[in-house]
């Protein structure tokens, strides 16, 4: 017998489907406690199946007798520290709190109304032996508004100065699609726009090309 040959899948998305004893206890939990926003209630006279988003994740919240024994749902967020110390303060149960784990993440655990495990993490890229480098002084003049979002930024992502701009320069020395890496997070992407309207920065991307230094 011929064996069947699988097709080739596109799936576009998932939705984990989590079963609750109560619909909107639990999405009320998802949205007050964990931070979540409602995507959708279904069921009349009574909800029994909802949807709460993370973000661009979505999952669904079924009416039934939960059991969630081995169940775990990952979410990777952009800052998993702040994610945490919200749901802390909402008083939700803390099952693994957050750490720097060996396989690349910093996450913790909390569990739901009904024993399900969900998992928040953020990338973080200091695991690995370490590289032996050398570094040495560069001779430059920066933009006064440009070095202050810089070393605000820096800050802001527990970095040095230093390693915040090999950071940059290592990323745009990398192909990616039609243009170059980032390595910005949608997080430190909004941070920037942040510091730059703290900065004043009102110019274009391109302006580095038309500045003159004022006279002194």
């Amino acid at each position: 017998m011929t064996k069947p040959v699988p097709p080739k899948v596109e799936c576009e998305r998932q939705h984990p489907v989590l079963v609750v004893a109560n619909v909107p206890a639990a999405m009320d939990f998802y949205t007050t406690k964990l931070g979540f926003t409602k995507g959708f209630l279904w069921g009349e006279p009574e909800p029994t199946y909802a949807g709460v988003n993370l973000g661009q994740v979505q999952i669904f919240l079924q009416q039934g007798q939960p059991n969630p024994r081995g169940i775990e749902i990952c979410f990777v967020v952009g800052n998993a520290d702040e994610l945490f110390e919200f749901q802390r303060a909402s008083g939700v149960e803390v099952a693994e709190p957050p750490g720097d784990r060996a396989y690349g993440l910093r996450d913790y655990s909390v569990l739901d109304l009904h024993g399900n495990r969900l998992t928040f993490g953020h990338y973080i890229y200091t695991v690995g032996p370490g590289v032996v480098i050398e570094r040495v002084d560069v001779p430059v003049r920066v933009e006064k508004r440009i070095a202050a979002v810089l070393r605000d930024l820096a800050e802001f992502k527990h970095m040095s100065l230093s390693s915040l701009l090999e950071e940059t320069f290592l990323h745009t020395f990398e192909p990616l699609g039609d243009g170059v890496a980032s390595p910005h997070t949608a997080r430190d992407l909004r941070q920037i726009q942040e510091l730059k309207r703290k900065h004043g920065i009102n110019y274009d991307c391109h302006a580095s090309y038309r500045f003159v230094e004022r006279k002194t």
